[in-house]
């Protein structure tokens, strides 16, 4: 049996080769392909494309990739048409995942979206190319089983495939201990994994922590950057503010959120790692003019952030704009960091909610379901 598995950024990397190792598990002898990363490479997929090194948002950043993604687009279709896998399995990654989609169909090709884009939040009308192109949603939200069956489309809900992940994260204790023996209020700034957000988002950060030392002395800040490239880029932003503890590090995100006694995020899958730490957070995302527009038009849901969504309540306060906004955001944190009762209630928020959705087991439940569905499927075409 072959599968075919995409994801388009570091994310759906992570699921992916989750995913992958929850399939072996079950069925050792698959052959698995598809798009992705290093972290699906590792666990055992024949990488046809690395497609995560080209993980974009935003429309002009798409428009100026759109040969690539055309190429890509083109590989695909070559690659169903001789190589016929079982089924394709979409990991997020909304857009080119679309016309993957369509493809498969094209050649008859079963198609299972796993981590589905936030369709009901932004430009609903979109589910009529889950209608058309996809045969099960692999849902990781509660709510989202029963907004696509409504809509006519097959969905089962896995629970988040973060969770399996963060269950088993070991983190670094070496690095812990020479953190914790330094003293200070650590802060933690969490400013994405995509370069774009790295550019748009760290000078707040660096407004906000120049702001926030002058009103908790012994604080001091840990940045947590994605890949080396983006920690010398956060250094180029840091030149001119070396007078206060600010710090760079590379592959210590977990860390950072276990050592922080709040944090300043970037809006992305990273808060359910911050609700799995019960970490208080200000979640923030700055975008261009043109993204806010459009942002504007076709989001419909309350919430930016995932874990304020489950919660269906602003557990972590939201600053989403064009402009910088280091006042509110300090005055919050400062709160937090002085006012032990208020930072005390949103962990106790947090624990409630963690209790009620963070259960790990999604990749083995997808991993089952996918299976199943293509052995019955298989099934059915043998008895015909």
């Amino acid at each position: 049996m072959r599968i075919f598995i995409s994801a388009g950024e570091p994310s759906g990397d992570l699921h992916g080769s989750n995913l992958i190792r929850a399939l072996r598990r079950q069925q050792p002898d698959l052959h698995i392909e598809g798009f992705g990363g290093d972290r699906m490479a590792a666990a055992g997929c024949e990488l046809v494309y690395p497609l995560c090194k080209l993980a974009v948002m935003g429309f002009l950043p798409v428009l100026a990739n759109l040969p690539k993604f055309l190429g890509i687009l083109s590989k695909a279709d070559r690659w169903f048409r001789h190589h016929r896998p079982d089924a394709v399995v979409l990991i997020d990654y909304p857009g080119l995942h679309w016309w993957l989609a369509r493809r498969a169909h094209f050649h008859g090709i079963p198609v299972f979206y796993f981590v589905p884009p936030q369709i009901w939040a932004w430009a609903s009308w979109r589910v009529k190319k889950m209608q058309k192109w996809v045969d099960h949603v692999l849902c990781t939200l509660p709510f989202e089983e029963s907004w696509y069956r409504e809509r006519g489309v097959a969905a089962q809900y896995m629970g988040h495939p973060y969770f399996d992940e963060l269950h088993q994260q070991r983190l670094d204790r070496t690095f812990l201990d020479e953190q914790r023996r330094r003293g200070g209020r650590i802060v933690g700034l969490l400013p994405g994994s995509r370069s774009q957000e790295v550019e748009f988002n760290v000078p707040t950060m660096i407004r906000t922590a120049a702001r926030l030392r002058r009103l908790v002395p012994n604080a001091r800040f840990l940045f947590a950057c994605y890949k080396p490239h983006q920690r010398e880029r956060v250094r180029q932003f840091l030149r001119g503010h070396a007078d206060f503890p600010i710090e760079t590090h590379v592959g210590r995100t977990a860390e950072i959120i276990q050592l922080s006694e709040v944090c300043l995020s970037v809006s992305g899958s990273v808060g359910l790692e911050l609700l799995h730490a019960l970490k208080p957070a200000v979640v923030m995302y700055r975008v261009n003019p043109v993204t806010k527009y459009l942002a504007e038009k076709l989001v419909t849901c309350k919430f930016a952030s995932l874990v304020n969504l489950l919660a269906d309540r602003p557990l972590y306060p939201e600053f989403l704009s064009t402009d910088c906004e280091s006042r509110g955001i300090t005055q919050i944190l400062h709160r937090w960091l002085t006012q032990p009762a208020e930072r005390e209630h949103v962990v106790d928020a947090l624990k409630q909610l963690r209790e009620r959705v963070a259960q790990p087991g999604a990749c083995t439940r997808a991993a089952e379901y996918l299976l199943a569905t293509l052995d019955h499927r298989l099934l059915s075409r043998r008895a015909a």
